[in-house]
């Protein structure tokens, strides 16, 4: 269950082993983007950084906490009325209970931002 209702829905979702890709489609008519930021609406990080988590709960099939993020750059602005549909690549690792992920969020060629932390299943 997404913890934003409606921000965005999941149109593709993939696993080809610790390997997940999922087409997403945001919804530029959600209160987030009124204000974030009025009249230039800008897909929050946060948010972007939820729907990792929530993409990895699907591959993992259960919840799970961010334990650290080791490394998270923000390097384009999705706007979602000029780019709602994003693709979310997930490589996972897991051992002990733990997930290593490393995650690419992107909109058609360009890279909106680079992710690598560690979940703990709860």
């Amino acid at each position: 269950m997404s913890l934003l209702h409606d921000f965005y829905s999941l149109v593709a979702f993939t696993v080809d082993g610790p390997k997940v890709s999922a087409s997403i489609s945001l919804n530029s008519a959600h209160a987030v983007f009124e204000g974030h930021f009025p009249g230039n609406p800008v897909t929050p990080g946060v948010c972007m950084m939820q729907i990792i988590k929530e993409l990895a709960e699907k591959w993992a099939t259960g919840p799970l906490m961010l334990k650290k993020a080791r490394n998270v750059k923000f390097m384009a602005i999705i706007n979602p009325y000029q780019h709602p549909n994003i693709q979310v690549e997930l490589d996972v690792e897991e051992e002990d209970g733990l997930l290593s992920i490393r995650s690419t969020t992107s909109f058609e060629n360009t890279t909106a931002l680079k992710f690598s932390g560690v979940f703990q299943k709860i």
